[in-house]
């Protein structure tokens, strides 16, 4: 076995850990013990597949091969971020500066510079999967770099690290399920592989989590009262 194949398949296990670890914690009662330790594992496994994956996306690149290179390093981005969000919105939920500090500000500039990116590759290359899902970097990144202009506000608003946290979440979800679709699927099933897998597994992960978004809003998300909307609309 070669070192690549040995990354590769490093790579693959700590995509199970991963995968497992998501649905465990998702299972688990928000905020016990359990869900935390389980969390935490998520959060280690996606550390590592975020630094196995860099190799993995420059060797597609020097194979000739910069479809399979720009997904790994789009992926790359999005995983960084979602997991950087999710661990430092609960360490820095007392503290937004800290949390919307310079790791922020860069993450939020990568995400939106790597949607950019994806988005001209995309159209170059003449692949719609790149154009379409570019604009999870597109909308991320300039979302935190909203959050981060008006972070006093942001700061205020009651559970922001909560929904921070849980948002985050998601968008890891979104990573882990398309790695696996895309990647991981097609390996232990063949016979399945093609073009109607290759769509899903990367917007379906994104369809669900956006419902899936909606549906936890509703529940933690705090609604802003009526009387501060009433008087914030007559200014």
């Amino acid at each position: 076995m070669t070192a690549y194949q040995m990354l590769v398949a490093f790579h693959g296990a700590i995509g199970v850990v991963a995968l497992a670890a998501f649905w465990g914690a998702a299972a688990l009662r928000k905020g016990s013990v359990l869900h935390r330790r389980v969390g935490q594992i998520y959060l280690i496994a996606m550390a590592g597949i975020v630094v196995t994956a860099l190799p993995l996306a420059a060797a597609a690149f020097a194979r000739g091969k910069p479809v399979i290179g720009v997904f790994l390093a789009y992926l790359v981005v999005i995983t960084a971020t979602g997991t950087w969000s999710a661990w430092r919105a609960i360490r820095d939920k007392h503290d937004v500066a800290c949390y919307t500090g310079p790791v922020y500000v860069a993450l939020a500039w990568l995400s939106l510079l790597s949607g950019v990116g994806s988005l001209a590759f995309g159209i170059r290359t003449g692949m719609p999967l790149l154009i379409g899902f570019s604009a999870v970097g597109l909308f991320t990144g300039q979302d935190m770099l909203r959050k981060r202009r008006n972070r006093v506000a942001f700061g205020q608003q009651p559970r922001w690290w909560l929904v921070e946290h849980y948002t985050a979440m998601l968008g890891n979800g979104i990573a882990t399920h398309i790695a696996f679709l895309g990647i991981g699927l097609p390996r232990l099933l063949p016979s399945i592989n093609g073009e109607a897998l290759h769509y899903l597994s990367w917007f379906g992960p994104l369809a669900v989590a956006l419902v899936a978004k909606v549906l936890v809003d509703r529940r933690w998300k705090p609604r802003p009262k009526v009387g501060v909307t009433a008087r914030a609309s007559t200014v």
